[in-house]
């Protein structure tokens, strides 16, 4: 099967229904993950901002309303007891979102990234914790066997931050403005409402790589 255009998926550590979605399809459709090429999707900070204007890249994504945020509340708790996964509703205060991601960037280099992303979901939507704190994020890391100390101080490195700017860009070409945002070719699915639909296409994407 040719992976040359692989399936994309644009997954967020902050977005509840990207961590449905990410558990669902280790449920319904495991290979997918393996195919996939993750590529992280995060509010940016004063640097970031920074490293984008000068690039020409912007955000496709709104500030959501007070009105939307009750919305999801209720939503997500329906939701997930739905699908039986067990939650605690995390509290953000003052977020920095670069510093999860990047540090999934840093474990990527080593082959470790998937162990990371599902100690980092558990962590914040099974427990509940703060996974913007560097501490928090050192203290996961180690419990998962990996270099907390050297995945925590990820946005310090000049390389990860490009590799951040690279996945900013990506996103910004892609017209990602929310995640889960999924894309085969020139389809796209945005949403976990159309993660049925994202599987038929990845089912697809599959037959026509094994045919070729």
């Amino acid at each position: 099967m040719s992976n040359r255009y692989p399936p994309k998926f644009y997954f967020s550590l902050h977005s509840p229904y990207s961590w449905m979605a990410s558990r669902l399809l280790a449920e319904r459709c495991p290979d997918a993950l393996e195919s996939m090429q993750w590529i992280p999707y995060f509010y940016p900070d004063e640097q970031t901002w920074k490293s984008m204007a000068e690039r020409g890249i912007e955000l496709h994504y709104a500030d959501m309303s007070k009105a939307k945020h009750l919305y999801i509340l209720q939503d997500v708790k329906r939701l997930s007891a739905r699908f039986g996964f067990d939650m605690a509703w995390p509290v953000d205060r003052e977020p920095w979102w670069v510093l999860p991601h990047h540090a999934w960037l840093a474990a990527k280099r080593t082959g470790d990234q998937n162990a990371l992303y599902w100690a980092l979901v558990e962590a914040r939507w099974g427990r509940g914790e703060n996974i913007c704190d560097r501490e928090t994020v050192r203290k996961i890391a180690d419990a998962a066997g990996l270099d907390g100390e050297a995945l925590s101080a990820a946005p310090e490195d000049p390389e990860l931050r490009e590799e951040g700017m690279a996945a900013q860009e990506a996103a910004y070409l892609d017209d990602v403005f929310g995640a889960p945002y999924f894309k085969i070719g020139p389809q796209r699915y945005w949403g976990l409402d159309r993660l049925d639909d994202f599987i038929a296409g990845f089912r697809q994407w599959q037959q026509k790589g094994k045919a070729a």
